[in-house]
């Protein structure tokens, strides 16, 4: 086995870890990813600050999938920016299995030097988190400006907008040649101190919540990112104080891309069949690309 791998699997990486904190009415989730990472990276010639941008938006997904509790759910975070050098960034979760891409001015990105701003990068734009329950159908989506510092920050303030519920979130990144480590906080305000809600509905801020923010704010960039850390011990490092802290699940995380020749041709059957002869080539093939894993399909019509 490649000394690489061992270490891999001997790291607490690609894991997602859920938590409350019941004396506190308090939830949270943390995340540490690193090969899926690198799997998903490695689909396309990203620069650097690409890299780092969807990395941290990958995180974010993750924690936010650890918000569902149907197997089949779905989590999707999207942001558009209009005329900005980031076009579109889309990443979603399911099942444990995360996947995400960047559309981008490669050429644009080249002016704003080595370590542009959210701002820079993404110019006027919005960003929408989408929620679908796969038990009800219920599908939920929120939408609010793509403004702050980091990521993070904008989907702090989906929760404040949209969902009236106080959330922190905290990530980190680190990407080279040596591979890439990135691992996220996030902890919530529970509605009506309840946990399991798909939905959840607002509450007045508490003492307890405040508590809660100024102890989860303490954690550092290197804890985020160190493989030997267990999210356990992450947890206990921020909350050893706390009456309980109750551990509740812990997801293997993947890349996991959905296309397939099934999937393609299902979609492509839905098309009229002169729009399927416009696609098709010389030899009546649709050539479809898939942006996630930067594969081509080749679909007889």
């Amino acid at each position: 086995m490649h000394e690489r791998d061992k270490r891999a699997m001997a790291a607490d990486v690609d894991r997602l870890l859920s938590f409350t904190l019941p004396a506190r009415d308090a939830r949270g989730r943390v995340v540490r990813l690193g090969p899926a990472l690198d799997t998903i990276l490695s689909a396309h010639d990203y620069a650097p600050a690409i890299k780092h941008l969807l990395a941290e938006a990958l995180v974010v997904t993750a924690l936010l999938g650890g918000l569902l509790k149907s197997a089949g759910s779905q989590v999707t975070l999207q942001a558009q920016t209009e005329s900005g050098v980031v076009d579109l960034l889309v990443c979603d979760y399911r099942d444990g299995e995360l996947r995400g891409y960047v559309k981008h001015d490669l050429e644009r990105l080249a002016r704003l030097g080595a370590n542009p701003s959210l701002q820079a990068l993404f110019g006027k734009g919005y960003l929408a988190i989408t929620f679908e329950v796969f038990d009800t159908g219920q599908r939920y989506q929120g939408i609010v400006p793509l403004e702050g510092e980091t990521l993070a920050e904008a989907v702090e303030a989906y929760f404040a907008q949209s969902e009236q519920v106080p959330t922190l979130i905290r990530t980190a990144v680190r990407t080279g040649p040596g591979g890439s480590l990135a691992g996220g906080l996030l902890v919530q305000h529970m509605a009506d101190a309840e946990e399991g809600r798909e939905r959840l509905h607002a509450r007045p801020v508490t003492p307890e919540w405040e508590h809660v923010e100024v102890l989860a704010h303490s954690v550092r960039h290197d804890e985020l990112l160190d493989p030997e850390l267990s999210a356990e011990e992450l947890v206990w490092r921020l909350f050893h104080e706390e009456p309980e802290v109750r551990v509740h699940t812990v997801a293997t995380l993947s890349r996991g891309c959905r296309c397939s020749v099934v999937h393609f041709e299902e979609v492509l059957a839905r098309f009229p069949k002169e729009d399927r002869r416009e696609m098709s080539d010389e030899q009546g093939i649709i050539r479809v690309d898939c942006a996630f894993c930067a594969r081509e399909f080749p679909i007889l019509d």
